[in-house]
């Protein structure tokens, strides 16, 4: 028999203290907590207790050199785990705190190698999310906060999807209904002499550059093993059990035919943005022909493709536009081969 971890329902913007009080009793027990945030729901323990963070590795299946993310109340308290805060970390929290943005910076002793995968940096942020920062508050301790689903797969934005990813794995979930930014943040190390872009997130480089001046973009690891400066590099990620094949705008028909000549019995779904969805398909879902709206509604679609059980799902590319870079970012990892 499948055993359900407990949900919770919780109101988004005020949360019931008495119901925050007990996820924050779960956190300071060792236990991990599936709270919202306003990117994704995330899996949060304790992210000063080593024993704490292998629960959430183990929980995920996710492998020892991708760090995880300290998620504070707010910067002063993300100034106390870090060795330095440079001017460029203050300008950024200052412009984008709470939000979706991971500041990477220089770790004190009290980081947790086991957070950073083994390196001396770490990464910090201030979720713009009521739920979030009340049990960051209540637990008294930064929160080590992944997605609350298993390695590579797609990450949640509802709690039921969190409870059928990750089962009894979490001790409790934090219901406070769909997230409203849909995808994981931006991540910029500003450990160095010169900002750089590890992750695309919603907040674009463009945003980023208006406020630090240039920022470079990181040119990936030389081994697939190798620690990450930050979580959301490897190639294969954000992916649904079904196979993903990226086509041109106007390509969708001629891919979907193709896939069915090459297996008739293949459950074939799609994703467009710019059309209208072709009938006849296993599974058929037009998102918003905006960024931010194509965001928000992205990883619902690939998780219902999923429960369509549709094997191959044809997405239609999205612009080429900077705005849509972090979009472009998730849909090329989830379209990596296995």
């Amino acid at each position: 028999m499948t055993v359900r971890p407990e949900i919770i329902a919780v109101d988004a913007a005020a949360p019931d203290a008495d119901v925050i009080a007990r996820a924050a009793a779960v956190i300071r027990a060792g236990g991990l907590v599936a709270m919202p945030t306003e990117t994704v729901y995330g899996l949060a323990g304790n992210a000063l207790e080593p024993a704490s963070i292998a629960r959430i590795y183990a929980a995920k299946g996710r492998p020892s050199h991708n760090p995880l993310i300290a998620h504070v109340a707010d910067a002063a308290q993300a100034r106390t785990l870090a060795a330095e805060w440079p001017e460029m970390a203050r300008a950024l929290a200052a412009k984008f705190w709470p939000g979706p943005l991971t500041l990477v910076v220089r770790r004190k002793a009290m980081v947790p190698t086991e957070l950073t995968a083994g390196l001396d940096t770490f990464g910090a942020r201030v979720p713009d999310h009521p739920v979030a920062l009340a049990l960051i508050r209540a637990a008294g301790v930064p929160l080590a906060a992944p997605s609350a689903n298993r390695f590579t797969e797609v990450s949640p934005v509802t709690a039921a999807q969190v409870a059928r990813g990750l089962g009894a794995a979490v001790d409790l979930i934090l219901d406070a209904g769909h997230t409203r930014v849909g995808i994981e943040s931006t991540v910029v190390d500003v450990s160095g002499g010169r900002p750089m872009l590890l992750r695309p997130g919603m907040i674009t480089q463009e945003a980023l550059e208006a406020v630090v001046g240039p920022v470079s973009r990181h040119r990936g690891v030389a081994r697939e093993d190798a620690p990450r400066p930050a979580p959301g590099m490897v190639a294969r990620h954000y992916a649904p059990h079904a196979r993903v094949e990226l086509v041109p705008i106007g390509g969708l028909r001629a891919a979907i035919d193709a896939a069915r000549r090459a297996d008739a019995s293949v459950s074939v779904g799609g994703i467009v943005h710019s059309q209208t969805v072709p009938s006849g398909l296993a599974f058929a879902r037009q998102l918003p022909d905006s960024p931010d709206g194509y965001a928000s509604a992205l990883y619902d679609a690939l998780h219902d493709a999923d429960a369509a059980g549709c094997a191959v799902l044809i997405v239609e590319a999205v612009p080429a536009d900077a705005s849509w870079d972090a979009i472009r970012d998730r849909l090329a990892r989830a379209a990596h081969p296995a």
